[in-house]
């Protein structure tokens, strides 16, 4: 089971690339460097079982998680490519997708948000992250949030199921954010529904998740 994982959220001109390269290594490198020890043995036994947690950015990008986003779908697209190679050998790959999951990782994420300084940034996108984003996340965790011990379940579930799943959501409060971007393949629904639930529909959103 790969659970390592480090998060980061904020404008981009905010985070400095050494900050960035440091997701990468935990969300992703971390990832490839534990596989490459165990599916060597895997492959000679012909048996085994990778479980990855994963993340649903890994399926949909969120506004100001960008790299976090982007190190989620490193681990998905690695973990596609690599499960038909694996298959061959008796080696299932299952990825588990949580949405927001109540943790001090969450806490301790958002308060250092609270805390940074974003000058880097123009005033506009820095009222947009402060005043907009972080308070309807706060409603986000608040009413779709999973606890850790709803996870571990899910992921008990995924160990011992007699066919492993390739993909595994925890919650679904977000099925149909993964529908919608396949529905679309030019991706202009998703995008368009996303731009509208920020910018244009944020108090009716705020409303219906309390």
């Amino acid at each position: 089971v790969s659970n390592a994982g480090v998060g980061m959220v904020g404008p981009l001109e905010c985070q400095s690339l050494a900050a960035m390269q440091s997701i990468m290594d935990t969300n992703f490198f971390g990832l490839v460097r534990l596989v490459k020890e165990v599916l060597p043995d895997m492959k000679r036994r012909r048996g085994g079982h990778i479980v990855v947690i994963s993340s649903i950015m890994g399926l949909q990008g969120i506004v100001f998680n960008d790299i976090y986003s982007a190190s989620k779908f490193a681990v998905e697209g690695f973990c596609e490519s690599l499960v038909v190679q694996a298959l061959r050998f008796n080696v299932a790959i299952s990825l588990v997708e949580p949405g927001p999951v109540i943790t001090e990782f969450e806490t301790k994420l958002y308060e250092e948000a609270e805390r940074t300084d974003y000058s880097r940034t123009d005033p506009e996108t820095a009222e947009i992250f402060t005043k907009l984003y972080l308070r309807s996340s706060r409603d986000v965790f608040t009413s779709l949030g999973q606890t850790p011990e709803d996870i571990a379940e899910h992921t008990l579930r995924v160990i011992e199921a007699a066919r492993p799943p390739f993909r595994h959501q925890t919650n679904v409060a977000y099925t149909p954010m993964a529908a919608l971007k396949h529905a679309d393949p030019s991706g202009a629904l998703i995008t368009d529904a996303f731009y509208k639930l920020v910018f244009k529909y944020d108090t009716v959103l705020r409303f219906s998740l309390r």
